[in-house]
């Protein structure tokens, strides 16, 4: 069953049409049809995305510390994962200034969705199956890569093979640091990648890692301290958690990013965010599972 909703300028048209009939026909037609694109979504009744358009409102979780995906600004949180939200919201028909941006670094972004202090998390957060046992992931919505960044004067790291048995700044809880474990790098780990640029420049640790798009943006952010090195090591494909089980909700929201490709509010939010710095690439199909 599906409950329609109708905005108050199609219930006024109706009105003003019922009360010419019941007058009889006067010779002049003062009635207006209601305006194009006025009608509402229409959800069905006990899904999340009814109760979320009912609300007005949606909390979000991303990252407050990520140059060119989520960065707390003068203005607000800002980057294309913040677009990606706001995008998400209108397809609800929840403004901009009704979205709650919670920040969400990576090791709590399982916890705040099974506890349900966010409605979704959009924070450059890799999909993988391990995470799927106790979230659920729309997407992926862009593919990154594991990459290194350096002092901008290092020319001992190329590539991954010589990070081997040195220490390597990343984040507790994210795909990155247990990879560095996996080629027998030493991590140092700390809550936001921010963190990791004062043991870079005084020498703690040679090197942080994590994702390529994360890094540009660090060093964007500090123009000629750092740079990025070598050739991406992993995939990681972005996703947005969700509340685990939550089909209908996750394949709305792949609705919703396969929209966004086709009409191109999506390379339009990358372009005016990540797309400063970083080449615009085709987006990855929803996985569908």
């Amino acid at each position: 069953m599906k409950r329609v909703r109708l905005p108050l300028l199609a219930l006024a048209a109706a009105g003003a049409l019922a009360l010419t009939a019941c007058a009889g026909d006067s010779g002049s037609d003062e009635s207006e049809a209601p305006e194009s694109g006025s009608e509402e979504m229409m959800f069905e009744e006990g899904t999340t995305m009814a109760a979320l358009s009912d609300a007005g409102t949606i909390t979000i979780g991303t990252k407050f510390d990520q140059p060119l995906f989520g960065l707390q600004g003068p203005g607000g949180v800002e980057g294309f994962d913040v677009e990606i939200g706001k995008i998400i919201a209108g397809k609800l028909g929840i403004s901009e200034d009704n979205i709650e941006w919670v920040e969400t670094v990576s090791a709590n972004r399982e916890p705040f969705i099974e506890n349900g202090q966010v409605d979704i998390v959009i924070a450059t957060y890799t999909i993988n199956d391990e995470r799927k046992e106790v979230v659920s992931f729309a997407g992926p919505y862009y593919m990154a890569g594991q990459s290194i960044l350096v002092l901008a004067d290092n020319e001992d790291i190329m590539s991954e093979d010589d990070l081997v048995g040195q220490p390597v700044c990343s984040v507790t809880g994210s795909t990155p640091a247990a990879m560095l474990e996996e080629i027998g790098a030493e991590p140092v780990l700390t809550d936001t990648y921010s963190n990791c640029l004062e043991p870079l420049r005084n020498g703690t640790v040679v090197a942080v890692s994590t994702d390529n798009v994360i890094l540009a943006g660090l060093a964007a952010q500090n123009e000629g301290e750092f740079k990025v090195v070598g050739e991406p090591f992993t995939d990681e494909p972005y996703g947005i958690g969700l509340a685990l089980d939550d089909t209908d909700f996750r394949m709305w929201i792949n609705d919703v990013l396969e929209e966004s490709y086709a009409d191109g509010s999506y390379e339009e939010a990358w372009n005016a965010t990540a797309g400063t710095v970083l080449p615009f690439v085709e987006p990855p199909t929803p996985d569908r599972y």
